[in-house]
């Protein structure tokens, strides 16, 4: 076995290493190209929308694609780049759009990672002839029994496994992930020994196609009619004033309400159909049970023979929050998660990832997106009680 775990010398392994124009993605084709491998750098345009293509933080578009290419000749590999516009905004850019329209918070690069990346690029790298793709995630995989397994990163700092929850058995084998092992700063020192001109390039963001993070202006220009006005009502039913469309509103945020009130308020729900956002105090938050939809479940035994007590595990519900207790249950074809402590802000549409433990040796087992969750009992009673309420008034 070579570094990879493949049969065979690295000069007779063929990797296809998907190439961003970021520091990580280039720093892998340098040590795959200097430990000897068949290298080729495949970089995919993802979208290009005027002042997107320029600014700092981007990816996938514009000046990254040309830095990609100057990194390929730096290291002499060959380099393609392919137009997935289309693809990407029937894929990624137009679910997002449906999905926020309609109240939830999505996570586009999941689905740029379940789709465009790693099932139309990974079968481009299979028809190269490649053994393997390779990316500049930070997360690991490891070998174990027939198949391979992901692990969180080193660097828990970099910890991309969040993104990456929603990745097949049969991607995870394929996949290779060099970058799973170090820490970003020395990935940052191997750039500058390869002299590649990417060495000091900012991180990217999250959100690609997205500008100085205002989703609401890419959703306007999506869905013109989405900003449809309606009221801000309180948990207990009063209504507190109006708003001009809930795609300027998340799950959790409490400033820039535009009303006027004595107590700190957050917004607790969002309430598409009726273009109402349901607003309260903090402790409305607190959200103890998660509902998963579309769920990828990594672990050793299927879902369908948990036990009836559920199992033990850890999850994580944003990904700036480390794994917490929890317990993970599968009845009746649904699958849920309790947690052991409440978390607030959590949304439709985020996604709930599930580990062994909170270290960074922790195995990931996959995941789901939420559909829903159920808060206290009290919350819940007052939000269904909402529900119920016939609505007037509402229409722009």
């Amino acid at each position: 076995m070579n570094s990879l775990d493949l049969p065979g010398r690295p000069q007779d392994t063929r990797i296809v290493v998907a190439m961003s124009g970021g520091v990580d993605s280039s720093v892998v084709a340098g040590l795959l190209h200097r430990e000897g491998y068949d290298v080729v750098g495949v970089t995919l345009q993802l979208y290009d929308h005027g002042a997107a293509v320029h600014r700092t933080g981007s990816c996938c578009a514009g000046q990254d694609i040309a830095d990609a290419q100057r990194v390929a000749e730096t290291l002499g590999i060959p380099h393609y780049v392919l137009n997935y516009e289309a693809r990407f905004r029937e894929a990624v850019i137009d679910p997002f759009a449906e999905s926020y329209v309609s109240g939830e918070t999505p996570i586009p690069c999941v689905s740029c990672n379940q789709t465009v990346k790693f099932a139309d690029l990974l079968q481009t790298a299979r028809d190269l002839g490649a053994d393997a793709l390779a990316t500049g995630h930070y997360i690991r995989s490891k070998a174990n029994g027939a198949h391979r397994s992901l692990y969180r990163p080193v660097d828990t700092d970099r910890d991309q496994s969040y993104f990456l929850f929603a990745t097949t058995q049969d991607q995870i084998d394929y996949l290779r992930f060099p970058l799973g092992g170090l820490p970003k700063s020395a990935v940052r020192e191997m750039a500058e020994e390869m002299g590649l001109v990417v060495a000091a390039k900012p991180d990217s963001q999250d959100i690609c196609f997205v500008p100085q993070g205002k989703y609401y202006d890419i959703i306007a220009k999506l869905r013109p009619t989405a900003a449809t006005p309606g009221d801000v009502v309180h948990i207990d039913g009063r209504t507190l004033g109006r708003h001009e469309g809930i795609l300027h509103y998340t799950i959790g945020q409490r400033r820039g309400l535009g009303i006027a009130s004595g107590e700190p308020l957050y917004v607790v729900h969002l309430d598409a159909e009726r273009a109402r956002v349901i607003v309260g105090p903090k402790d409305a938050l607190e959200t103890h049970r998660i509902y998963m939809r579309n769920v990828n479940w990594l672990g050793d035994i299927p879902l369908e023979n948990l036990p009836p007590e559920g199992i033990e595990i850890f999850a994580k519900v944003r990904s700036t929050r480390p794994p917490r207790p929890a317990q993970l249950h599968h009845a009746n074809g649904d699958t849920w998660v309790d947690l052991n402590v409440g978390e607030a802000g959590v949304a439709p549409g985020q996604a709930c990832v599930l580990y062994s433990d909170d270290s960074n040796e922790a195995r990931v087992f996959g995941g789901g997106f939420i559909e829903r969750s159920e808060r206290s009992s009290e919350a819940e009673t007052m939000l269904s009680r909402l529900r119920a309420t016939p609505v007037q008034g509402n229409a722009a």
